[in-house]
């Protein structure tokens, strides 16, 4: 047999176990002057950290990740889990009477005891009381795993919801019912979700009456989280961090809490996200140690993402520098950021402009006419009408925000801006053909970098992109990339060519 045929084979067939002979590292077809070598079956499903699905109920250790502001469907989370996959629901940002009808849609759509879904729990600091109200629901509703995001430390509510969940079994092992799955960018947030739950908030549940003595004394005794989503440089909020350097910040750091509180390091698996878009991203992770990969911006590509068609098929154009950097709309007045798609859109531009307008000390009625007819035309409105819209909602959900507003002309601004900002996205979600170039897309490098590997093949056009077309080959071609390596490792000369995977279609 031809050397190249019988390397296509090994490539080809990674979920059998094979006996190969080599000489000088090259391929034989017998075993005359050479050592045989056994290479043991590679499974996509063998990738990562069994744990991690038994304790999900999940065939692959992968996740398909929420997406805010139900960009990430109910029907999304559905597809994801029929794939094998974990999926989350992307609540982030919508009213709790939404988040409820998509979590019975959810449950709907899946088999009766299926559990590989949970839905997105994010820190709302200017939104008092909202992080309450979706914590209550989401314990009403039997919603057992959350991927609890944009925190900078832990919150009374999320430490209550992780605690109520635990219980001692028969053997009198610890037990959780639910599961947080904590994203993170940076090792001092991470520890704290390593970590047992704060004494102090652990008392003060106690005495507000949310948390029993029983379930407290348990909640200091394990972490708050097991599952730990290393985030890097990925769309939306970000802080564009490379992912080996934090996923290594992140492995040190579990193993110095453990260290310090006795703890098992063990039982807390770091996953990865942010830049897993192609095979070679997924293996690479996989290698590493991450326990589970984490998708995000490829599947807002995806037929059954929130987005508009409009607004995917700008994506579906996009490549890997087609990204930048511009004012969040929860965080503006912070200065924090977040990664959206440049090309075809002026979205980043104007939000940095609205930035620096306000971050000079401006009003409106202390721009110059200049500036005031660039505002207005951006806003698409008069600014008097936009701060009327404006008002109405800041005085429902922050009063005193809104208060504040009527007697600073600067404060107005911002808060005119981050409506605009927050209509941005709502734009693209909506397809609105008028403002297609004020489309906030939260979108990174990994987008650019899927759309070139789909180049040529089935899954280009984006009728074609499910959540699991996109699993499934990812996964696929991981496991071959990891069959490479593995004859690389045992001493097989391989070509750059077999580090390579073109998309298929998986019935």
């Amino acid at each position: 047999m031809a050397m190249g045929r019988l390397l296509d084979q090994l490539l080809e067939h990674v979920r059998e176990d094979v006996d190969v002979f080599v000489r000088h590292g090259a391929l034989q077809s017998g075993p005359e002057d050479a050592r045989q070598i056994r290479l043991g079956a590679i499974y996509p499903e063998w990738l990562g950290d069994a744990a991690f699905a038994q304790a999900h109920g999940a065939r692959f250790n992968y996740v398909v990740g929420e997406m805010a502001r139900g960009i990430a469907t109910p029907k999304m989370v559905i597809e994801a889990v029929r794939a094998g996959c974990v999926g989350f629901y992307g609540s982030a940002g919508l009213k709790p009477e939404a988040i409820e009808a998509g979590v019975r849609e959810i449950k709907a759509g899946i088999a009766p005891g299926q559990t590989a879904w949970g839905a997105n729990l994010i820190h709302s600091p200017q939104q008092p009381g909202y992080e309450t109200r979706v914590v209550d629901l989401f314990l009403s509703m039997g919603v057992r795993r959350v991927s609890a995001s944009a925190y900078m430390r832990l919150s009374p509510d999320i430490v209550r919801y992780t605690a109520v969940g635990l219980s001692r079994d028969a053997t009198g092992a610890i037990r959780r019912a639910n599961h947080v799955f904590a994203k993170v960018s940076r090792a001092e947030v991470a520890t704290q979700f390593m970590r047992p739950a704060p004494d102090r908030i652990l008392k003060d549940l106690v005495a507000a009456g949310h948390l029993t003595e029983d379930q407290a004394e348990l909640a200091a005794q394990v972490p708050v989280a097991l599952d730990i989503t290393a985030e890097a440089d990925s769309g939306g909020h970000t802080d564009n961090r490379s992912a080996a350097p934090l996923f290594s910040s992140l492995s040190l750091a579990r193993d110095r809490v453990a260290a310090e509180t006795g703890i098992d390091g063990n039982a807390i698996r770091i996953g990865l996200g942010g830049g897993m878009a192609t095979p070679h991203g997924i293996a690479a992770a996989f290698q590493m140690g991450a326990a589970y990969v984490l998708t995000g911006s490829v599947n807002q590509s995806a037929v059954e993402s929130g987005l508009s068609e409009p607004a995917r098929q700008l994506l579906a154009r996009a490549g890997p520098a087609d990204v930048g950097m511009a004012p969040a709309a929860d965080m503006f007045e912070q200065g924090v950021e977040v990664q959206v798609l440049k090309r075809g859109t002026l979205f980043a531009m104007r939000a940095r402009k609205l930035h620096a307008l306000y971050k000079s000390g401006a009003s409106f009625e202390t721009l110059d006419g200049k500036d005031r007819d660039w505002l207005e035309d951006v806003l698409g409105e008069p600014f008097e009408t936009a701060w009327e819209q404006t008002r109405a909602f800041i005085t429902q959900s922050n009063p005193k925000e809104a208060a504040r507003a009527e007697a600073d002309g600067n404060k107005r601004l911002a808060l005119v801006a981050r409506r605009y900002l927050f209509m941005g996205a709502q734009w693209a979600r909506d397809g609105n053909p008028d403002r297609v170039s004020d489309y906030q897309i939260w979108c990174g490098p990994a987008q650019g970098a899927f759309n070139e590997w789909v180049a040529g093949t089935f899954l280009e056009p984006i009728e074609n992109r499910t959540v699991r077309q996109i699993a499934l080959n990812l996964m696929e071609g991981a496991a071959r990339l990891a069959r490479a390596g593995q004859m690389r490792a045992s001493g097989i000369a391989v070509p750059p060519s077999a580090f390579s995977y073109l998309p298929r279609k998986f019935l």
